[in-house]
């Protein structure tokens, strides 16, 4: 790997005769090596023009997710589905990972206060940290898609309220989904937006008050499912804190994004200070990295590089048997500590 130690003129000159990024099957995005002196000596402008170029080039491949200094989770509600749900997080574990997150684990808004201590009794004694819980959502098999902006459903969503937050705040979870619901045809798009509304801000103010954070996502394949990009989210996140709440953030799925045909790079640069919690799967197909032709990786170091340092959730299908859909991630970048 070359290393850049001329003086500045020549150093942008050779940076600016290297080769745009192209789409790559390894999806590997990277660098090259720069002298921290000439780094030091260019102005704010011309560091962030250097740095872009530079981050835009290509290194040799040696497993996605290797140069990425960022922690990933196993959503548990998608993978490892072969085997009962409170069996999941102790395979995890044994996976190599250290953190997990869930949709709603049940199928009511209010479980009983023996289904939730055996889920957490699950999670805790398999020794893995939950980052991320879902809302309670409705039916997601059936097409339901989140209650938060669902009139005749509305109630369910509040009293689900307490119950999510306080399991997250007894197992240290700090990032909440509430997906946003579909449209109705009892209702107006107006009026469920309004609802949305409310909902939003009862739930950040519930999570706030130990330090916790609400999400909005946008969504792919669901035709009524009105947010769909980025920018839509962020409205919605506009417009609740408005209401006096400052903890809601997007929830910045890469494959949900680029199969609604967002401009993922421009939404990297738009939500950057806003993101909550990102997940990743391979378009086409939401498989493993890999298996289709998202540029993963470089997505990823896009968003370490405007700050990002939170989770990435692997919120995809696995193309075969659970335990073989991590072959993509070496073993060491699995670890919290990795």
């Amino acid at each position: 790997m070359q290393n850049v130690t001329s003086d500045l003129p020549a150093a942008i000159g050779f940076v600016a005769r290297l080769p745009k990024p192209k789409m790559a099957i390894n999806g590997r995005a990277a660098g090259i090596e720069t002298s921290s002196a000439i780094l030091a000596s260019v102005d704010a402008l011309s560091r962030a023009s250097l740095e872009f170029s530079l981050f835009a080039t290509r290194i040799p491949d040696d497993g996605i997710g290797a140069h990425v200094d960022l922690t990933y989770d196993v959503n548990l509600s998608i993978l490892f589905t072969e085997l009962p749900l409170l069996e999941r997080p102790q395979v995890a574990k044994q996976a190599g990972f250290d953190a997990v997150e869930f949709w709603w684990p049940w199928s009511v808004a209010v479980p009983s206060d023996s289904e939730v201590e055996e889920f957490a009794t699950a999670v805790t004694d398999a020794d893995v940290q939950l980052v991320g819980l879902n809302f309670f959502a409705g039916d997601m098999a059936g097409g339901d898609r989140g209650l938060v902006s669902w009139p005749a459903r509305s109630s369910e969503f509040r009293d689900n309220i307490d119950v999510t937050v306080a399991l997250g705040e007894r197992l240290g979870c700090r990032a909440f989904n509430a997906l946003y619901g579909n449209r109705t045809d009892d209702s107006t798009p107006e009026e469920q937006d309004d609802l949305a509304i409310q909902n939003l801000v009862l739930a950040g103010k519930a999570a706030q008050r130990f330090g916790g954070i609400v999400l909005v996502e946008p969504v792919s394949g669901a035709p009524r499912y009105p947010l769909l990009t980025a920018a839509e989210a962020l409205k919605v996140i506009d417009r609740a804190s408005a209401e006096g709440v400052d903890n809601l953030r997007l929830l910045f799925d890469i494959y949900h994004l680029a199969v609604n045909g967002d401009d993922v790079d421009a939404a990297i640069d738009a939500s950057a200070g806003r993101i909550g919690h990102v997940q990743i799967a391979d378009a086409p197909g939401r498989n493993e990295p890999g298996t289709g032709t998202l540029d993963i990786d470089y997505y990823l170091s896009r968003l370490a590089a405007t700050g990002y340092d939170g989770w990435v959730g692997l919120e995809y299908k696995p193309s075969g048997k659970s335990a073989d859909a991590f072959d993509w991630l070496p073993l060491e970048r699995r670890s919290a500590n990795g």
